[in-house]
């Protein structure tokens, strides 16, 4: 890569990301009162996360049922109340554990 495709490239990004962190701030001047956006507003992180996340997850073993049954694991852990920490190594041990026998 060129040097100044580079620092083109860092630039483009740079401005880009803060715009998204800056604009919010600009526009809003008030709070938003509405509890639909608001609502909204507060479900986009966990959103974004779990879109970004869940193909990965799939991919991350090789094996789509090892994937499967890890994902199968985490929803059930999940949906039982457990925390994050226990959600991953339920998952992991899952997948592991089905890997084995495969």
């Amino acid at each position: 890569m060129e040097s100044g495709n580079f620092w083109l490239y860092l630039l483009v990004m740079f401005g880009v990301t803060y715009l998204i962190r800056v604009l919010p701030f600009v526009v809003f001047h008030k709070k938003i009162e509405n509890k639909y956006a608001r609502s909204f507003l507060a479900y986009i992180p966990y959103t974004v996360l779990g879109a970004m996340t869940f193909p990965a997850v799939l991919y991350a073993t090789g094996s789509t049922v090892t994937a499967v049954a890890g994902v199968a694991a985490a929803f059930f852990a999940a949906y039982r109340g457990k925390g994050l920490f226990t959600v991953a190594v339920c998952a992991s041990a899952t997948a592991f554990a089905v890997g084995l026998f495969l």
